[in-house]
């Protein structure tokens, strides 16, 4: 069973590598959807499922987004300006997220982030960039735009990238210093969001042995093992491979997959 389990989780984390340095995605957006099938098919109390995919998945996020922003930070494309100024909103933000997250139903959660998936993949094969219309807010505006990347995030499990580069690009921000600075900005997302998910359910019904609140330890290890280890190659093949045909064919697997997590939740 452990060899199983193990198995399971490491291809888990091989995959979302893969892809986040292939399409650029964040490793949420693949990993939450993997936790779910995994963790249904070990038979973890359906209830606390989506907790635990979103738990974990900020948790590793934690873990890989630092490889990703100090690779960003050494060519000079991370804006420690707009990090600094956006991440008390964010912190705060996320954490509450994780509050308000750890009392809503499974299936809430599953919905919204169902929502969200189509979202995502409309806007991929859409490619449609926010012109750039206006500057980097002030105090009040980077703390409001952070609690709202913040929350969404918690609530979907991810670094905050497809929300984060948006803002930015229609703020004047260069693209490549765009998705840099997003790649900073995800690891407060993620530590703020894993401390909420921990602190926030130690003592949660229902939850496998060897979980630290909703983050299921076993799971944690290999996924971030696997996927800082196979997001180097993904981003080599990024250069060799036809990537933007790529984000269009990922963008319909996440249509196929929200559209069979939305179905299992009116069924």
């Amino acid at each position: 069973m452990f060899i199983e389990t193990a198995l399971m989780y490491m291809a888990v984390g091989l995959i979302a590598g893969i892809l986040a340095g292939l399409l650029g995605v964040g490793g949420g957006l693949v990993i939450v959807p993997m936790l779910i099938f995994c963790l249904a098919r070990q038979g973890i109390n359906p209830e606390v499922i989506m907790h635990i995919a979103l738990g974990t998945s900020l948790a590793s996020i934690m873990f890989t987004s630092v490889s990703s922003f100090m690779s960003h930070h050494k060519r000079g494309a991370v804006d420690w300006d707009i990090v600094k100024r956006i991440i008390p909103g964010i912190l705060l933000g996320t954490f509450l997220g994780t509050i308000v997250a750890s009392r809503l139903s499974t299936g809430f959660l599953k919905a919204f982030f169902c929502i969200f998936l189509y979202s995502v993949a409309t806007q991929m094969i859409i490619n449609k960039k926010p012109k750039a219309s206006r500057q980097i807010p002030g105090t009040a505006g980077m703390f409001s735009m952070g609690g709202i990347i913040g929350i969404v995030s918690s609530l979907v499990g991810i670094g905050g990238g497809s929300l984060s580069v948006p803002f930015m690009l229609w703020c004047n921000v260069a693209a490549h210093r765009a998705i840099g600075t997003s790649a900073a900005i995800g690891f407060p997302i993620a530590v703020a969001g894993a401390f909420g998910y921990i602190i926030n359910n130690l003592h949660a019904e229902g939850l496998p042995p060897y979980s630290l609140g909703y983050v299921y330890l076993p799971a944690l290890g290999f996924i971030v093992l696997l996927s800082m280890l196979t997001a180097p190659l993904g981003a080599r093949l990024a250069h060799a491979l036809p990537v933007d045909k790529l984000k269009r064919i990922f963008a319909f697997f996440l249509y196929v997959v929200a559209t069979k997590m939305m179905w299992g939740f009116f069924s």
